[in-house]
C-alpha cells in the first residue's frame, strides 16, 4: 500500500495501534493518579482481595507447592536493598558513590569478601590482600539488585566470582534506585532526566571504572555486563581509546547493539513513530514510573503473572528456563528509574538499524535535511575496540541479532550461544550456573589481572602441574598446543556480496605457523585470541571474522573441542616478551630495521627484534594479524 506524504512514516493500521497504546497509557496514568490519592488500608484491601482471588483460582497441587520454599522467597522479595540481599547469604557489602565528570552521584556496591575475611584488607594498599577485580553492570530499567537476588548461591554470579578470588563491584545507572542524585539538578526536574546512553557512555561507566581502579590501585579490571550494560560497554570503549587499556576482558551476556525489533504491532508503531509522540505519552522524566504502584497493590503471583504476559507480548519470551519461585524472588526488584530519553534512544536505534549516538535533531520526512545526503547520526565506531570481546547469547533471544553484531564488531570477537537461552534467562535462569558460567570463568581465568603474555606463561605452568584453568575439567592448553601453533584454517566462503557466510570456521588440516599475538595501536598489552570450553555439546560459536568475510586465519574461529588456545604462542613467550608490532598502510615502502617489519604490495613481513638478539623473520601473513 502506498504511503501518504508528510504522514506517511506508518501505514494507517500502525496508527489504529498507536492510538490505542496511548489510549491505554492515559488509563494507566489515570489510575496511578487516584492510587497515589489512596490510604494505606485501601492498598491493603486491594492487596488482600487479589491474594483471595489468586488463592481460590490456583490448583490443589500449587497450593501445596507454595509453602516449600516460601521463607527464602519471602525473604529475597522483601529485602529493601543490595546489602540486604548479600546479608541473606552472609556476605557483607560496601556502598561507594562516585560522582561523574557532570555532577551525577551514582551508587556502586562491593563484594571482596569471602564468608569469614571481613576483617582482611583488600587491595588497599601495601600489605593487603590483592584480589583481581570484576565489574558488573545491570542492564535497562534495572539495578544492581537484579545480580543477587537469586534462590540458590551457586547460581549468583557475584557471589560466584567472589568465592573464586575476585574483588567484585557493581555499577548504577544515573537516575535508578542507587543513582537518583545530582550537585546540579533535583530529580523533580526534566534537567535530571534530560539523558540517554551517550551519558552512559561518556560519563557513567569511565567515571566508575576510574573511581574503582583509584580504590582498588588496580591498573585494570574484567568488565561483565547484563543487555544494556553490554550496549554501553561496546558505546565507551569505542569512543574512549585509553579505557580499552584498563579492560582485560569484556563479557557480554544477552548482548543488546542493535535489536531487529519487537514482537508487538502496537509497540512496533511507537517505534517508529517521532520521538515527540513517546515524550508525550510518557513525560520527559522518568518510565513506567507506575510499575511499583501495580507491585504495590497485586499479591505477588499475579504481578509475576503480569510480568509474564507482557514479556510474551513484547517479545515473545516464554520464561519457561525461570522457575516459579526464582520469579517471586527476582521480579520484585526488576524495575528500577530510567529515562524516558534513554528508552526513545533505543527505538532510534531499532528504527533506523544502527548503533548510534542520540539524534537531537530528528528530521521530518519532507525536510530537506531527511537525507543522508545532508544530515547523519554519528554512529558508535564498535569496530575501534582492542580489548578482547567473549559474547554468550541465547539462541531464543528476539533481542539478539547476532550476525549483524558481529559485523560491527572488530575481528577478535567470539561468539558462544546457548540454543533455549532468552534474555532475562542470563541473570536468574535455572541452568545459568551450568550452561554461561564456565565461559564467563574461563574468560577471567585467561585474561583477568594480568599481561597477557605474562598470563599465557602462568595458566601453563598451572595446567603442567596438574592445575585446571576455568570450571568443570581441566584447560588442555598442553594438549592443544603443538597443534594450535601449527594449525591452519580455512577462510570463511565468501557470499554473492564479497562477505563471509557466517559460520565458524574450522581446522582442517595442518598448515603454516601462525602467532595469534595482537597488539593493538592504542595499547602496549597484547590482546589474544580465545574460546571458551564447550560446556554444552548443543551451543555454538562465531568469530566476526566469520561474518565479516575475513581471511585473517589469526582470528577465526576455533572448533569446538578446543577448550582454549591459551597455548597459541606458548612457545614464544620468552623470545618475544619485548617485541612490538605496529601497523602500516599498504602504500608504505619503507623498512623499520628496529622493528623488523617491511610492508609493500599490500603483503608484511613481520621481525621480532630484542636488545639480546638480532631481528629475526617469520612467516608472512596479513595484516590483520599484526
Amino acid at each position: 500500500m502506498a504511503r501518504v506524504p508528510f504522514i506517511g512514516r506508518l501505514f494507517w493500521r500502525e496508527y489504529i495501534s498507536l492510538v490505542g497504546s496511548l489510549i491505554l497509557i492515559f488509563l494507566e496514568g489515570l489510575i496511578r493518579i487516584i492510587t497515589l490519592g489512596l490510604p494505606q488500608p485501601i492498598i491493603r484491601f486491594c492487596y488482600n482481595r487479589s491474594k483471595s482471588i489468586f488463592n481460590s483460582l490456583s490448583s490443589t497441587q500449587g497450593k501445596q507447592s507454595q509453602p516449600k520454599r516460601r521463607s527464602i522467597v519471602s525473604s529475597i522479595a522483601n529485602s529493601s536493598d543490595f546489602v540486604d540481599l548479600c546479608a541473606l547469604f552472609g556476605y557483607y557489602a560496601e556502598e561507594h558513590v562516585v560522582q561523574t565528570g557532570d555532577g551525577y552521584l551514582l551508587g556502586l556496591h562491593r563484594l571482596c569478601w569471602r564468608k569469614g575475611e571481613e576483617s582482611l584488607r583488600v587491595n588497599a594498599g601495601h600489605g593487603s590482600v590483592q584480589k583481581e577485580v570484576v565489574y558488573l553492570h545491570h542492564g535497562l530499567l534495572m539495578n544492581s539488585e537484579v545480580w543477587v537476588c537469586m534462590t540458590e548461591k551457586e547460581r549468583c554470579l557475584p557471589f560466584m566470582l567472589v568465592e573464586r578470588g575476585y574483588d567484585v563491584w557493581l555499577g548504577n545507572n544515573r537516575g535508578n534506585k542507587y543513582s537518583k542524585k545530582s550537585t546540579r539538578f533535583s530529580p523533580s526536574s526534566n534537567d535530571f532526566w534530560n539523558f540517554s546512553m551517550d551519558q552512559f557512555a561518556f560519563h557513567d561507566i569511565p567515571d566508575s571504572i576510574d573511581y574503582i581502579l583509584a580504590t582498588t590501585s588496580q591498573p585494570s579490571l574484567s568488565y561483565i555486563g547484563f543487555s544494556q550494560g553490554t550496549a554501553q560497554a561496546f558505546a565507551t570503549l569505542s569512543i574512549h581509546p585509553t579505557l580499552n587499556d584498563k579492560i582485560d576482558v569484556f563479557i557480554a551476556l544477552a548482548p543488546a547493539m542493535s535489536p531487529a525489533g519487537l514482537r508487538n504491532g502496537i509497540v512496533d508503531s511507537l517505534i517508529k513513530a517521532s520521538p515527540e509522540v513517546l515524550f508525550l505519552a510518557f513525560g520527559r522524566r522518568s518510565i513506567l514510573s507506575s510499575a511499583t504502584m501495580w507491585q504495590s497493590i497485586l499479591y505477588p503471583p499475579i504481578f509475576v503473572r503480569i510480568l509474564d504476559m507482557s514479556l510474551l507480548f513484547l517479545f515473545n519470551w516464554s520464561g519457561k528456563n525461570i522457575t516459579l519461585h526464582q520469579k517471586l524472588a527476582a521480579y520484585p526488584h526488576l524495575y528500577s528509574f530510567t529515562s524516558t530519553k534513554s528508552v526513545v534512544h533505543w527505538f532510534q536505534i531499532i528504527r533506523n538499524k544502527s548503533f548510534q549516538m542520540y539524534d537531537d535533531d530528528v528530521q521530518t520526512p519532507l525536510g530537506l535535511g531527511a537525507s543522508d545526503r545532508y544530515y547523519k547520526v554519528a554512529k558508535f565506531p564498535t569496530r575501534n575496540i582492542k580489548t578482547p570481546i567473549v559474547l554468550v547469547y541465547g539462541g531464543s533471544d528476539s533481542l539478539v541479532d547476532i550476525t549483524v553484531m558481529l559485523k560491527e564488531l572488530p575481528r577478535h570477537t567470539i561468539a558462544r550461544e546457548i540454543p533455549h537461552f532468552e534474555h532475562l534467562d542470563f541473570l536468574w535462569g535455572q541452568q545459568v550456573d551450568n550452561l554461561v558460567f564456565p565461559y564467563v570463568f574461563e574468560a577471567l581465568a585467561a585474561y583477568s589481572g594480568r599481561d597477557h603474555m605474562k598470563a599465557i606463561g602462568h595458566t601453563y605452568k598451572a595446567t603442567q602441574s596438574g592445575h585446571s584453568v576455568g570450571v568443570g575439567a581441566k584447560s588442555r592448553l598442553e594438549d592443544d598446543l603443538s597443534s594450535l601453533i601449527n594449525a591452519d584454517v580455512k577462510d570463511p566462503s565468501p557470499g554473492s556480496d564479497g562477505r563471509g557466510t557466517g559460520q565458524a570456521t574450522h581446522f582442517d588440516k595442518p598448515p603454516r605457523k601462525l602467532s595469534a599475538n595482537r597488539c593493538s595501536p592504542s595499547t602496549n598489552r597484547n590482546r589474544r585470541n580465545w574460546s571458551p570450553p564447550s560446556s554444552s555439546s548443543s551451543s555454538t560459536e562465531q568469530t566476526s571474522a566469520s561474518v565479516d568475510g575475513s581471511n585473517d586465519a589469526g582470528v577465526a574461529s576455533r572448533p569446538k573441542s578446543y577448550s582454549s588456545t591459551l597455548g597459541n604462542s606458548i612457545k614464544h613467550t620468552r623470545r618475544r616478551s619485548n617485541s612490538i608490532a605496529s601497523t602500516k598502510s599498504f602504500d608504505s615502502l619503507k623498512r623499520v630495521a628496529s622493528a623488523g617489519i617491511s610492508i609493500g604490495a599490500g603483503k608484511a613481513t613481520i621481525g621480532i627484534s630484542s636488545p639480546s638478539q638480532p631481528s629475526r623473520t617469520t612467516n608472512k601473513m596479513p595484516d590483520s594479524i599484526i
